[in-house]
């Protein structure tokens, strides 16, 4: 099974009764917040990204991603741990935000992600950015 099969049970970030438009984003939580930085809708994830974690990653992620166009930066550079889980959940949003004309891309720098995404043959899929653009480090 491919990590964006439609045959799938329905996750539990994709309530019909959430925000349909995206307008308002998630409120943020201890993996994940987002926010406006121009042109970009960015998710900054911290800490270990698992399966107990994943639902929460996702809530952000959905929701960056239904936006008409969006420009999805999910920032990973203060992630301590990323499994097949948080994959799933960006391979799912990476879905959602081409089915509404946008784009989502990773931002890191650390080894251990791009070791992850071409492991998993994801590295195409997924453009890694040393940062966010217009943003001081």
């Amino acid at each position: 099974m491919t990590p964006d099969a439609d045959d799938r049970a329905r996750h539990p970030t994709e309530d019909p009764g959430m925000d349909p438009t995206g307008s308002t984003p998630p409120r943020a939580n201890p993996y994940a917040r987002t926010r406006r930085r121009g042109p970009f809708t960015v998710v900054e994830v911290t800490g270990e990204i698992d399966l107990a974690s994943e639902a929460l990653l996702a809530e952000h992620l959905n929701a960056a991603a239904g936006e008409p166009e969006a420009d999805v930066l999910v920032d990973l550079r203060r992630v301590a741990f990323f499994d097949c889980s948080g994959l799933r959940a960006l391979c799912r949003a990476e879905r959602r935000a081409r089915d509404h004309g946008g784009r989502l891309r990773v931002v890191s720098e650390a080894p251990r992600i791009r070791r992850l995404l071409h492991g998993a043959g994801l590295l195409g899929r997924f453009p890694i950015l040393p940062g966010i653009p217009g943003e001081d480090v």
